[in-house]
């Protein structure tokens, strides 16, 4: 199989800034290699063993350590599990899965079963969303609940302004190598300002051969089917998933629809601020 990195010396610096950014994070932690049918699967662990397990799954050109620091908190309430999904610019095996079958639910439950977890509840990001509902549409068994933010395949924002905001700055950056196109691409995707996003991302889109092939949405009947309770998560400003379309297609699609949230200031990927009020939304759920 040929590597999605495009050099060896890319994908050193890839994972160099990975393990950077999971030292930053000061946390203790253990780091778990396992073995499914699709591939190594990497996933670090932190938190207290004696409380419920919850497994959190980073956005698309993401990591688990982007995951960890996007949910921190989680650990004084849970034991924490984060995943390196499959063909990301991480620690895990470089196979692209489909988006259009049942593989992401396949391989997300094989996760959970091989860690031996049992109802675990899930939480996700953007391309994380997706490989959660994936999960559910494949079996809603051993799952306790989910949260979903700002998640992949429920609505799609313009494709217009999704090729000239994200989409063409992204690719003139990769030709030209100006840092002026991946902050430009920052501004419309980002909150706030993020230096390490700035740092990985640029590294990311020039050293990996991303998946640009178009997110699909998931169909009515497959919603209908999801027992599992959601928590839905949306961005009133965010271009790639909108908030307030997204809330009106989940209340139409999903019974298992518990709650939803629209963060009136936010872009795709929240801020610092949001990301508290969601960790404080999934640990009120426990207390």
């Amino acid at each position: 199989m040929e590597s999605l990195y495009k050099s060896e010396t890319g994908k050193r610096e890839i994972l160099n800034l990975y393990n950077q950014k999971l030292k930053d994070l000061n946390i203790n932690y253990q780091n778990h290699e396992i073995e499914t049918a699709f591939g190594k699967t990497n996933v670090i662990v932190t938190g207290d063993a004696t409380k419920p397990p919850i497994l959190v799954v980073h956005g698309s050109n993401g990591c688990a350590p982007i995951a960890l620091e996007t949910y921190s908190g989680l650990e004084s309430h849970f034991q924490v599990f984060a995943v390196d999904v499959l063909a990301q610019p991480n620690k895990s095996a470089e196979t692209r899965l489909s988006m259009k079958n049942e593989d992401y639910g396949k391989w997300l439950h094989e996760v959970i079963d091989i860690l031996e977890l049992k109802n675990v509840t899930l939480a996700g990001f953007s391309f994380g969303g997706l490989v959660i509902l994936k999960a559910l549409e494949f079996k809603d068994a051993n799952i306790n609940e989910v949260f979903l933010t700002a998640p992949a395949y429920i609505v799609n924002g313009n494709p217009l302004q999704a090729l000239f905001k994200v989409f063409i700055p992204m690719k003139r950056f990769m030709k030209s190598k100006k840092t002026k196109y991946v902050e430009r691409f920052l501004k419309e995707v980002f909150t706030e300002k993020d230096d390490f996003a700035l740092q990985f991302l640029s590294t990311v889109f020039l050293h990996f051969k991303m998946d640009f092939t178009p997110v699909p949405l998931i169909n009515r009947r497959e919603a209908n089917a999801i027992k599992t309770p959601i928590t839905l998560i949306t961005a009133k400003n965010d271009l790639m998933f909108p908030g307030e379309k997204m809330i009106k297609r989940a209340n139409r699609i999903f019974p298992s629809l518990k709650k939803t949230v629209l963060l009136k200031h936010s872009k795709h990927v929240q801020n610092r601020n949001d990301n508290k009020r969601i960790v404080n939304l999934i640990s009120d759920e426990f207390e």
